[in-house]
């Protein structure tokens, strides 16, 4: 269950991220609202899941899942340059995070 709630929050930190960009320096309200609940979401998640996990994997995991599900956004809907390096690197991190999860501990 902990892991879970760490995928989670790594997905609402891809939604944070993106929504930082959308919010043009928070001088846009939606995207800044969305920032702020996507951010209180993810970090209360992470912080949940802290109770019972390892704070390396989990951190690393969550940061891993946020780039990746970032960058990939950007390349899907706003136009961010695709190059067979960068989905490399992208593969690279969630083969990482997936090494990282299941190094954790069970819980």
């Amino acid at each position: 269950m902990a892991w879970l709630l760490v995928i989670v929050a790594g997905l609402l930190e891809t939604g944070f991220a993106v929504c930082l960009k959308l919010s043009h320096g928070f001088t846009r309200l939606w995207p800044t609202v969305a920032f702020c609940i996507f951010a209180l979401g993810s970090f209360g998640l992470l912080t949940l899941s802290l109770r019972k996990l390892d704070v390396g994997p989990a951190y690393a995991v969550w940061t891993g899942i946020g780039a990746a599900g970032t960058a990939i956004y950007g390349m899907v809907f706003l136009g961010d340059i695709v190059s067979t390096l960068k989905i490399l690197s992208i593969t690279l991190v969630i083969v990482g995070v997936i090494g990282l999860q299941l190094s954790g501990s069970a819980q």
